[in-house]
């Protein structure tokens, strides 16, 4: 069994919800996972919120957030154990991000402690 990343990624990460509707994204998310969880195949996720973030470019300059030009942002992130790609794609098709639109969930395997793939 292989752990794959499943990256949550938000076409306008720079909207900003409604406290009642970043609530219901919460309990779907915690829904969504607990579902994995049940399985026994979630590892771990965290949220990365825009907050205290900043990007350090290849000239060593620091701009501020994970924002700049781009509209899209990576929200969050869980790790999962899957068979493969196929089974991990089928834990993001879940993923309530997905109601968002543009919204992307990028499946990515992990490579292992070793460095191997």
């Amino acid at each position: 069994m292989e752990e794959y990343a499943l990256i949550m990624r938000h076409e306008d990460g720079m909207k900003v919800a409604s406290p009642e509707q970043m609530q219901i994204w919460m309990k779907q998310t915690m829904d969504w996972i607990g579902g994995i969880a049940a399985q026994n195949k979630f590892v771990s996720g965290t949220g990365l919120p825009f907050a205290d973030a900043c990007v350090v470019h290849a000239n060593k300059m620091v701009t501020n957030g994970p924002f700049g030009e781009i509209k899209e942002t990576i929200g969050g992130l869980i790790i999962v154990k899957a068979e493969s790609v196929e089974e991990a794609a089928e834990f993001a098709k879940g993923c309530p991000v997905l109601q968002g639109e543009g919204n992307t969930v990028e499946v990515r395997k992990v490579a292992k402690r070793d460095g191997t793939h």
